[in-house]
Parts: C-alpha cells; structure tokens; sequence
C-alpha cells in the first residue's frame, strides 16, 4: 500500500446531556454500559461509557446547558441518532419497554432479515435498537463477563 488509510473506523459518538449523573445511570441500567473515565473539558463534564463488545467506540455523554435532544428526521419523520446492535432484540425490547423506557413498534425488514425499534433515552435523544442476520459475531470484553 503506497499511502496509509485517511481513516480506519469511527472513534466515539457524542450524546447530548443536561444531567450528567442522570444519564450516565440511565445507560448504566437500562443498556448495560460501563462509565470508564470521566472528566472536565471546555466548562462541561463528559463521560466515557463502553459497551460489552471488545472492538466497539466509546460513547461519550456530553454535559451541556442546551435542552436540545437528538434526532434526524426523515421523509418528515423521526429518525433515531444511533443504532445499537442487540443479540436478542426481543429481550432488549421487552428489557427496556417493562423499565418504562418509551418505546416504539417492534418492526421487520424483509423476510425478517432485520429487526428494529425506536427508543428515547433519559433525555429525550432518539435511539434505535437493531438486529439482523448479517451482524457481525460479538466478541465481548473480559471485563463485562
């Protein structure tokens, strides 16, 4: 190869948050995320959360004064900010829904190929969880066993 790579992968995604703490609880109990680090910079606290998979970005909660939660839209529709893969999307959808998460329609693509639905974080920023048959084996870090 004559020239390296201008880019290998995405690094970490950023989530908006007003309440910290609120947050970083709120993907702790309702995602399973892990706080690794958290830290100050430019006047607002941020939080470094890690999922289970060993290869996975970071998500970083970042504390801001601005109530505005995320989200796309689509064809004048809401679209979610962030698809996480689920192993299991039932159990997530059932895990989340029971937990008073508010959720969307549990919804196919396909033959069933692909598997989805919408959720709001503690925050109001729209996330997707998401399933299909060409996701890729997890390997999952020591640390989550």
């Amino acid at each position: 190869m004559d020239k390296p790579f201008l880019v290998t992968r995405a690094g970490y995604t950023y989530i908006p948050t007003t309440k910290i703490e609120e947050s970083i609880e709120w993907y702790r109990q309702h995602l399973g995320l892990r706080l690794i680090n958290k830290f100050n910079d430019r006047g607002s606290q941020i939080a470094v959360m890690h999922y289970p998979h060993k290869h996975a970005i970071a998500l970083l909660l970042i504390e801001t004064s601005d109530n505005k939660p995320l989200e796309i839209t689509r064809n004048g529709a809401a679209f979610p900010i962030l698809a996480l893969n689920c192993l299991d999307i039932e159990h997530t959808y059932n895990f989340l829904k029971n937990n008073g998460v508010q959720v969307g329609e549990l919804s196919s693509l396909g033959q069933g190929d692909a598997r989805y639905f919408y959720f709001r974080d503690n925050e109001g920023n729209l996330l997707e969880g998401a399933w299909s048959i060409w996701d890729p084996q997890d390997e999952i870090k020591e640390t989550f066993l």
